[in-house]
């Protein structure tokens, strides 16, 4: 926004200082994650610039670390390159494995969430729903509780259900399940509030418009409703997905030897083998973030143009 032109010296002044001051907070946060990207690119196996990348030599960047990513784990990393090379990576390879795990936990993790917290949301919107905000208070406390404390509780929850439901009910630690469900805890938070938020500026009376037309509940939801929240619903999954994603606490507690996900293959290279490779990992997480952050902003523009916010 600019100044008026007959605004007075001390508000111009005001306007560098509060641009300054604003370009510097932007800096302090992004400044660590940047400079994680050319890092990734070190052709010397270290955590640090080199000579030659700060003098801008080609020799000092490589994507030795890229490879290695693909190459890490696989039975024979240096035979021809061809179909039965994709095979063993695909198969064999520690990182793309870890890749494959946070993909299924994520995406079913998400699906989850993402119908359970829009179910929340459409409930909490309603004015005959009692105890409103007692319901909220508990579908957000996962974003409030500390991480380790949910891992903690989740990983004795699943551990031993029996002797609270004093049912047998198996164990869900060291699976796929119990992580897709610790994770969809963690993601149905975001769903909600975003799709509460979307919900909040809908018009109620284009419902029951459909109805008065003949539309049952359910076609009307559909037909009507879903189509007009559809950006909050996805933007609410795509935070859900970033969480699950992202998450390393819940797999540390309740994840086995199969359940290894890229975070949890992060932090075990930075205790057990410390190499670049992990800032190659990072960088393709950043990139990823970052289209995330896209998408959602990229729907929330089309949320504000379906709402008549925005031209």
């Amino acid at each position: 926004m600019k100044l008026p032109e007959h605004a007075e010296p001390l508000e111009r002044l005001w306007r560098r200082v509060y641009l300054a001051i604003c370009a510097g907070i932007f800096a302090f946060l992004v400044a660590p994650v940047l400079i994680i990207i050319p890092l990734g690119f070190n052709a010397e196996p270290y955590f640090s610039f080199t000579h030659k990348m700060l003098a801008l030599d080609p020799e000092g960047y490589s994507l030795r670390w890229y490879a290695l990513l693909a190459k890490f784990g696989m039975s024979q990393p240096d035979a021809p390159f061809g179909i039965g090379w994709l095979r063993d990576m695909w198969s064999n390879s520690t990182w793309l494995n870890a890749a494959k795990n946070s993909m299924v936990i994520g995406v079913w993790s998400t699906i989850l969430a993402t119908t359970l917290g829009t179910l929340a949301a459409l409930g909490l919107v309603r004015d005959e729903m009692p105890c409103k905000r007692i319901i909220t208070a508990i579908l957000l406390a996962p974003m409030i509780i500390p991480i380790v404390i949910i891992a903690t509780g989740l990983f004795f929850f699943y551990s031993n259900p029996c002797g609270i439901f004093g049912f047998d009910c198996g164990r869900l630690t060291s699976t796929y399940t119990g992580l897709i469900l610790a994770h969809t805890t963690l993601g149905i938070p975001f769903v909600v509030i975003t799709v509460k938020a979307t919900l909040t500026g809908f018009d109620g009376s284009l419902a029951r418009a459909a109805a008065s037309l003949g539309a049952s509940p359910t076609r009307a939801f559909f037909k009507v409703v879903l189509p007009l929240i559809l950006p909050g619903v996805v933007s609410g999954a795509l935070f859900a997905f970033a969480t699950s994603f992202d998450e390393v606490v819940t797999v540390l507690f309740i994840g086995g030897p199969q359940q290894i996900t890229i975070p949890r293959q992060m932090w075990g290279g930075l205790r057990e083998q410390v190499s670049p490779a992990i800032l190659a990992a990072a960088t393709i997480l950043i990139f990823v973030s970052a289209a995330l952050l896209t998408t959602v902003e990229l729907l929330r523009r089309r949320s504000e143009r379906l709402r008549g916010m925005a031209a």
